[in-house]
């Protein structure tokens, strides 16, 4: 779920995000969107849910 959040909230259509001029604004969201995936896996291993 997190992840789609993250996508979510980058697919919409806005003027004024200051992360999209940057030039790693992409790869910044891509690594947002992995480790909000990567965390929650790591979190139910360590308490032995997953």
């Amino acid at each position: 779920m997190p992840p789609t959040l993250v996508a979510s909230v980058y697919g919409m259509n806005f003027h004024h995000m200051p992360e999209l001029e940057l030039a790693y604004g992409y790869p910044m969201a891509l690594g947002l969107m992995a480790i909000s995936a990567i965390l929650p896996v790591l979190w139910f291993r360590r308490r032995g849910w997953f």
